[in-house]
């Protein structure tokens, strides 16, 4: 099984709407995501940036804010069955830079799989989990969001600059 956390903390730029985030295995999703679609960017990013490695590994770490919604607490991370969004553009424009999953909810787990890019259906079904929790624990991490001061991700590990 997965660990899962949540937490919501103010969007960049807007100190008064909250986003969510989501730890698996104590690892921020959006950084997941990164590492998951770095080699996907390639095409891409190539020749785009005058510091081509960092700008690229910025771009690609933060290709992700959390998941907004306009009531923090309104829960988006409910357990059900369906495509399930995840996380958002970081401009806060909901939809527009979508990260969702499938989620399946049984009476002992909530997995999510099929993790998908909506601006960018070509490249398929990412190279990222499943992940599958335990519905208990799912459910009281979700019952107990820790409430941040600010974004935790932090910067783009230099390893992450994968354009040469």
């Amino acid at each position: 099984m997965n660990g899962i956390e949540f937490f919501h903390h103010p969007a960049d730029g807007h100190p008064g709407a909250p986003v969510w985030g989501v730890r698996v295995d104590g690892v921020d999703l959006r950084a997941h995501t990164a590492w998951a679609t770095r080699e996907l960017w390639r095409p891409e990013l190539e020749d785009q940036f005058e510091d081509q490695a960092g700008e690229s590994a910025e771009l690609i770490w933060r290709q992700h804010g959390g998941l907004g919604v306009l009531d923090v607490g309104a829960n988006p991370f409910a357990p059900t069955t369906g495509r399930t969004p995840l996380l958002d553009c970081p401009c806060g424009i909901p939809r527009c830079w979508e990260l969702t999953a499938h989620a399946e909810a049984t009476a002992t787990t909530v997995t999510w799989r099929a993790f998908r890019q909506t601006g960018r259906e070509e490249w398929g079904e990412l190279p990222l989990g499943p992940f599958v929790f335990a519905r208990e624990a799912y459910e009281t991490a979700l019952s107990r969001p820790a409430a941040l001061a600010q974004d935790p991700l932090g910067p783009a590990p230099q390893a992450l600059g994968c354009v040469p």
